[in-house]
């Protein structure tokens, strides 16, 4: 008892340390002179001085571009937590002495950091990466959480929708805490498509992501359908039932479900001799416009120079898949709709400004096809397609199948009753 009670005042007294040297009770007001009312965090800004986690400065500023240490965040994380903490003891040798130790400690034990990743010692004083503020924020929701445990399980092979994902910067380690701060909102991109994992994080950002945080520790991770989404592909290779009303049925006879893992990732032969194709993933974007996204995936092919038409009565579907072709020959660019036989992967080229943003490589359009030379004999090329997906039920064209006949896998949504 004596230790929980030297342990929060500890926290509550470091807690003016944050935020700089130099900091007066009379600066911690809800007005700075460097963030005027048109300032993107102002509100939150004001908020977080209102709750006692920020101090203005004695000159009457915020200093809102100001970068945020590891100390500083793993203090802020230790203030805003309802994790309970499990144990708070530290093997960091270079925090003996420093003003944040007790609240290093108290992350230590929340659940928010992990030791092992900081053998060479924690370094309290650098400044903290979003990289670093990714993994700390959802390691503690899992800490508390089963399901954002979970989460973090069913992500770690997910495509995650920012531009390092194909254009590096991006560890496989990282998939998963980008896929749960992603998801539920805590964090997004940058208008560039990238996520700037190695980029420090500034004073106004978490003012902003503290207010985030305390509502999604609070929640489930089903709550958040863009996580549910990405939990779906890294576990299956599609986010079809999480993102559509479509189904998968029993395979006729028994009691299998003609699922997507079924095809996905597996080689099949083409017509004609013509090559082999391995479809890996199946992504369903949701969109009002070219410019007004329903899900985070939506962000990565469609925008304002979408080369196809975005429709309120179908879903733009993307394939991700490998063609190897046998020669130069059974192969050209011209026969590859044809050859594919399986009804939903004879997919088209499509333009965006989001290929080069997102360093996707994209089966050219029709008009492009008979001089890019985008296909080479026994040479594996790894593309994106794009095919159209019924949003409501219909006779004429519901669902889709891979493999001849849909033996493989069928999707579709059912007749309504």
């Amino acid at each position: 008892m004596k230790k929980m009670w030297m342990t929060l005042m500890a926290g509550a007294m470091c807690i003016g340390a944050i935020l700089g040297n130099g900091e007066s009770a009379e600066a911690a007001k809800a007005s700075f002179n460097d963030v005027p009312a048109s300032h993107w965090a102002k509100a939150s800004i004001e908020d977080a001085v209102a709750k006692g986690y920020f101090k203005g400065y004695a000159d009457g500023t915020f200093r809102p571009q100001a970068h945020i240490t590891r100390a500083e965040f793993a203090v802020l994380l230790s203030r805003i937590s309802s994790n309970a903490v499990e144990n708070d003891s530290s093997t960091f040798a270079d925090i003996v002495g420093h003003w944040g130790r007790s609240g290093i400690e108290q992350s230590i034990g929340m659940g928010f950091l992990t030791p092992s990743d900081y053998s060479g010692g924690f370094k309290p004083d650098e400044a903290l990466t979003r990289r670093e503020m990714a993994k700390w924020m959802a390691s503690g929701l899992a800490a508390r959480n089963e399901g954002f445990k979970q989460a973090l399980s069913d992500t770690k092979d997910t495509l995650v929708p920012v531009a390092e994902y194909y254009k590096g910067g991006l560890n496989p380690s990282d998939y998963p805490y980008l896929s749960v701060v992603l998801g539920t909102g805590l964090m997004t991109g940058y208008l560039d498509g990238t996520f700037g994992p190695s980029q420090p994080t500034t004073r106004a950002e978490v003012a902003v992501i503290l207010s985030r945080y305390q509502q999604v520790q609070l929640k489930e991770a089903s709550d958040y359908q863009d996580l549910e989404e990405m939990r779906e592909v890294g576990l299956t290779g599609t986010n079809l039932l999480s993102a559509t009303p479509h189904e998968y049925p029993k395979i006729l006879g028994t009691t299998e479900i003609a699922d997507f893992t079924r095809f996905s990732n597996k080689s099949y032969p083409m017509l004609y001799n013509s090559g082999t194709m391995t479809v890996h993933r199946m992504i369903v974007t949701d969109a009002k416009s070219s410019t007004q996204h329903n899900n985070l995936y939506a962000r990565m092919f469609i925008d304002s120079d979408f080369s196809i038409s975005v429709r309120g009565d179908m879903y733009n579907v993307f394939l991700e898949a490998t063609v190897v072709p046998n020669n130069n020959t059974s192969l050209s660019n011209a026969a590859f709709a044809s050859a594919t036989v399986y009804n939903f992967t004879t997919g088209r080229g499509f333009e965006s400004g989001t290929i080069k943003k997102f360093g996707l490589t994209v089966l050219p359009r029709d008009d492009n096809y008979l001089t890019s030379g985008f296909f080479k004999e026994k040479v594996p090329r790894k593309f994106w397609m794009h095919k159209f997906l019924n949003r409501e039920w219909k006779a004429s064209s519901n669902g889709g199948s891979m493999g001849r006949y849909g033996t493989l896998t069928t999707f579709s949504i059912p007749r309504p009753e």
